[in-house]
């Protein structure tokens, strides 16, 4: 499985607003600039983002992007699933998905898929926004300025 350029850059732009913001909105050019983003590309991310209710727009001066939450609201993969779907490696790993193979009874590789499916989700499901937020000043101390 992988994760597409649009879920990295959703995260990315995520986590450069939990960063940034300071109850300040994030101009999306400043984080297309830190992050070495099109913001063209950024637009198309946080559009949506926002009609998933992950981040809320500020027109005018002074205007840029929110999150709606606190930073240990969100995990990665509530932020993932909005640009990448189901993380699961197949369609019949997914436990919402009714698997139309043949050969559904006798499969024994199905069980290794959804193994898959539960490792990765134990992962991304168990990581917040604000524990990211903590490893990146754990890795970059003196870096007040940059994320991602």
């Amino acid at each position: 499985m992988k994760i597409s350029t649009k879920g990295r850059y959703a995260l990315r732009l995520m986590l450069d607003v939990a960063l940034h913001s300071h109850g300040t909105a994030v101009p999306l050019r400043d984080v297309a600039q830190r992050q070495d983003i099109s913001d063209k590309y950024l637009e198309q991310i946080v559009t949506q983002l926002s009609r998933a209710g992950l981040v809320r727009s500020v027109r005018g001066a002074g205007g840029g992007y929110l999150l709606t939450r606190e930073p240990e609201e969100y995990t990665v993969g509530e932020i993932l699933r909005v640009l990448e779907g189901n993380l699961a490696p197949v369609s019949c790993a997914d436990a919402d998905d009714v698997c139309r193979c043949g050969r559904a009874d006798q499969c024994v590789t199905v069980e290794i898929w959804r193994e898959i499916q539960a490792a990765v989700s134990g992962v991304v499901d168990h990581v917040t926004l604000a524990d990211l937020v903590r490893r990146h000043h754990e890795k970059c101390p003196e870096d007040g300025e940059n994320a991602g």
